[in-house]
């Protein structure tokens, strides 16, 4: 299992540093990282998709034509509509959620900024982001962009992944902490 988790990384790395080394050249890192964001919603919002992607019972040329369809109905058209035919044709489909995460660690880096993986019961507000990415600024001394997941399983509370760290503040971990410390007292 871990070959198979680093094969997956090693592929999505080098096809996500061939990407963003395009949209540098093109002057459209931001528009590549858009478009990114825009297809990653649609895999996260269609289990059909998903299965698409992960699935080696379709082959190449059908997973090359669903994807310029749904690409071409999402208007997701230049680098992206390209990179994505290209993973596609290749059969490395499978690895696209983590090219796209791969792509956002290097444009961060790229732009001096840090990136956090928050995880929340619940949407946070503009408000709390802004003073979330304030407080984490203050911690890694850079500005920091933040990749916030919905996770209602935690109760309350944050996870914060920034670099090495991990800060878990949820309620979940708190609850199964004090059962823990409930067993051992009695």
């Amino acid at each position: 299992m871990a070959e198979t988790s680093s094969l997956i990384s090693g592929v999505a790395q080098r096809y996500a540093g061939s990407l963003f080394d395009l949209a540098l050249e093109a002057n459209s890192v931001a528009q590549v990282e858009k478009d990114l964001g825009r297809f990653e919603a649609l895999i996260d919002g269609s289990p059909e998709l998903k299965r698409l992607i992960i699935s080696p019972v379709f082959s190449s040329g059908d997973q090359v034509k669903a994807i310029s369809a749904i690409l071409t109905k999402a208007k997701i058209s230049g680098l992206v509509n390209n990179f994505l035919r290209l993973v596609a044709q290749n059969r490395r489909l499978f690895s696209v959620p983590a090219m796209i995460q791969s792509f956002r660690q290097i444009a961060t880096a790229h732009r001096g900024e840090v990136a956090a993986d928050v995880t929340s019961a619940h949407a946070l507000t503009a408000a709390q982001q802004t003073e979330l990415k304030a407080t984490l600024k203050s911690v890694a001394g850079k500005d920091v962009t933040i990749n916030v997941t919905i996770d209602p399983s935690i109760l309350g509370g944050l996870i914060v992944k920034l670099g090495s760290r991990q800060i878990d503040t949820s309620l979940r971990t708190k609850l199964s902490s004090l059962k823990l410390a409930l067993k051992e007292v009695g």
